[in-house]
């Protein structure tokens, strides 16, 4: 069974054992996937209200284009919850493999590589469609319903818990990468991100806070 189609507590407890996988990426995912259904519900609850509809046209036909958008993200997210997984199980296989002859071991490196990059890959999509994601919140919060306002507010710290757990993974893997040109344009990179998602829910999270109090 996939991960994504499991019940949430069967999915925390198959966190909560030891096995070493879903871990901390497939995690991050997960909570990049709900921060996005939070905001997206934010939105939902917006359609069809009065004051959603007194809006300019191009502010809701805007809307609906960010609300669309975070739909096909979510969709792509949902599936990196299990590919995460997936990219630790072709790790764990390519060193599992056989060491007794040079071909054995020029076979195992190549696939210790290629696995490493792999792993590399798929949570720094994770923290890329994060990113992504959270841009599209501030005009959600500045146009949509007010009584959802501190939904779309948890939908942001999710999605940056998301966002800095999938760099937390890159980057611990970016410790196995040989090539260290590669390893510095995807630690640059993830900094470049984690910066600016930080700045991006601060600015969020003071408006949400501001509506509130």
């Amino acid at each position: 069974m996939k991960l994504i189609d499991m019940t949430v507590t069967n999915f925390t407890n198959e966190v909560d054992s030891n096995s070493p996988a879903p871990g901390g990426g497939s995690v991050a995912a997960l909570a990049s996937d709900i921060g996005i259904g939070l905001s997206r519900m934010m939105a939902h609850l917006s359609f069809g209200k009065k004051k959603y509809e007194a809006l300019d046209d191009a502010v809701k036909e805007e809307f609906e284009v960010r609300f669309d958008k975070l739909g096909k993200i979510r969709e792509e997210m949902s599936r990196l919850v299990d590919e995460d997984t997936q990219s630790f199980n072709e790790f764990m296989k390519a060193l599992k493999m056989p060491k007794d002859t040079f071909k054995q071991i020029t076979e195992r490196q190549q696939a210790m590589a290629d696995a490493t990059l792999y792993s590399i890959k798929v949570p720094y999509k994770t923290a890329a469609l994060s990113l992504d994601a959270i841009k599209e919140l501030e005009f959600l919060v500045d146009n949509g319903n007010r009584n959802a306002i501190t939904d779309i507010g948890v939908g942001t710290l999710m999605l940056c818990t998301g966002l800095e757990g999938a760099i937390l993974n890159v980057k611990v893997n970016l410790m196995s990468l040989e090539n260290k040109e590669l390893a510095k344009k995807y630690a640059d990179s993830c900094a470049e991100m984690l910066e600016q998602g930080k700045e991006m829910r601060d600015k969020i999270l003071n408006k949400i806070h501001s509506a509130i109090e």
